[in-house]
């Protein structure tokens, strides 16, 4: 399964799956343990701007600390999400 990067954000690993390149672009936040269960799901915007569809189990400090990280670094997140998917940003 793809990381954006290799280092935590706020704690968690950015990423996605090859089930996930169907949706618009969207970053999940996990643990070391990588699951779905307990992680967050971000819809990232042309903008860079998130929507965030499951909380999981981080708190309100950690969600924003990884949406400010995303809007910074969206564009280069998108590169690795466009090499599989043909699927733009949220609400194209």
């Amino acid at each position: 399964m793809p990381k954006y990067y290799q280092y935590k954000v706020a704690g968690y690993y950015l990423y996605f799956t090859t089930a996930c390149i169907v949706e618009a672009m969207h970053v999940h936040a996990s643990d070391k343990k990588l699951t779905q269960q307990g992680s967050a799901k971000f819809f990232v915007k042309a903008n860079g701007d998130t929507t965030v569809e499951k909380k999981g189990v981080l708190s309100e400090h950690e969600i924003n600390e990884i949406r400010k990280f995303i809007k910074a670094h969206y564009l280069e997140m998108y590169e690795l999400w466009s090499i599989p998917s043909d699927n733009g940003f949220y609400g194209e």
